[in-house]
């Protein structure tokens, strides 16, 4: 039986206890299991700014914060309007704008449950079937496009990734040990919150699949020598022409992995209809002092500027195919296949 790692455990991702949601701090893993506690929806929102929960985090934590809103508008803690669920889904979509999966989650969510809204019971009890039929929707989505990535994965492959990929590609090497093919990956440390090296490299050590760690410079270079026979990695967002979003240092393997010849795969649940392309995109900027610190210490002197643009766009030329739940899908088909 397949088992996820600890950090894509449902309670360690996030979980309601009484009036306070628990995001698990991929910050501090796996040094520590530590919890951020959070009492509102501000105080939530604070900590994905602080990236507390990173890649597909966000979307959990927010689909949960929003039974915490409805169990404190029950309480009479919160306003009973339905524009109390549409403002506190603002402030969590502004959190992190580039997540539009998050977005789209919550537009979905408030959606379904506004015909609901002229009775509160009716709306908490709506609100909480629907997060639970959303979640259990995803989990099945995780597990089908990992029997597809794992199509993708030869026997005794060296799969190059970059940052944290989360349940889908995950999966896919589960899936493709689990048939009898041995594999083995490339992480790359994915400064300056290191989660190649924190949640790629320990999730993989304790699904017994082999890992070694590398610095972000060094994907072109085992590319280049043929030691690596693909690279995978998530989306953040699709746009509908094709065009891959995700962490910075994505666009550099794409490139260096078209020059040598190897495979680029990502996974998408599902492209954002809204984008038709690169100029839609609202590219987050982080704050330029979290590129001076690594793990809690300065790697530059105070007075020296930083610049941290937080993603890549990347070119569908770039991409070979898209795992996504209807198929392994080039990118000029991603179109034709959502719309």
């Amino acid at each position: 039986m397949i088992e996820l790692p600890y950090v894509l455990r449902h309670e360690n991702i996030c979980r309601l206890e009484g009036n306070r949601l628990l995001i698990g701090d991929r910050r501090v893993f796996p040094f520590e299991k530590r919890f951020e506690v959070c009492a509102n929806v501000q105080e939530v929102a604070r900590s994905l700014q602080a990236m507390v929960t990173q890649g597909g985090g966000p979307l959990e934590v927010a689909l949960q914060t929003m039974i915490l809103v409805t169990n404190q508008m029950q309480q009479g803690l919160l306003g009973h309007g339905f524009e109390t669920l549409t403002d506190a889904a603002k402030l969590l979509i502004a959190a992190r704008p580039t997540n539009t999966t998050m977005h789209r989650a919550l537009s979905h969510l408030l959606a379904a449950v506004q015909p609901k809204q002229a009775d509160l019971e009716e709306l908490a009890s709506a609100l909480k079937q629907e997060v639970s039929s959303m979640l259990d929707g995803y989990d099945q989505l995780y597990h089908q496009m990992g029997r597809l990535g794992s199509s993708l994965i030869a026997d005794r492959s060296v799969i190059l990734t970059t940052c944290f990929a989360e349940h889908t590609f995950l999966l896919s090497l589960a899936y493709a040990k689990e048939s009898g093919k041995e594999v083995r990956v490339l992480a790359n440390e994915t400064r300056p919150y290191l989660q190649g090296s924190r949640l790629t490299a320990v999730s993989l050590e304790e699904m017994d699949i082999e890992v070694n760690v590398i610095t972000d410079g060094m994907g072109a270079t085992f590319m280049e020598a043929g030691k690596v026979d693909a690279y995978m990695t998530a989306v953040d967002l699709l746009c509908m022409d094709g065009t891959v979003v995700n962490k910075v240092g994505t666009l550099a393997n794409a490139i260096a992995a078209r020059y040598a010849s190897v495979p680029y795969y990502a996974f998408s649940i599902s492209p954002d209809p809204s984008k038709q392309g690169r100029a839609d995109v609202t590219m987050e900027m982080r704050p330029p002092q979290e590129v001076k610190r690594c793990m809690g210490s300065a790697t530059t002197l105070d007075s020296i500027k930083a610049l941290y643009p937080a993603f890549d766009s990347i070119p569908a030329q770039l991409v070979t195919a898209l795992v996504t739940p209807k198929g392994i899908l080039k990118p000029e088909e991603i179109q034709r296949n959502f719309s």
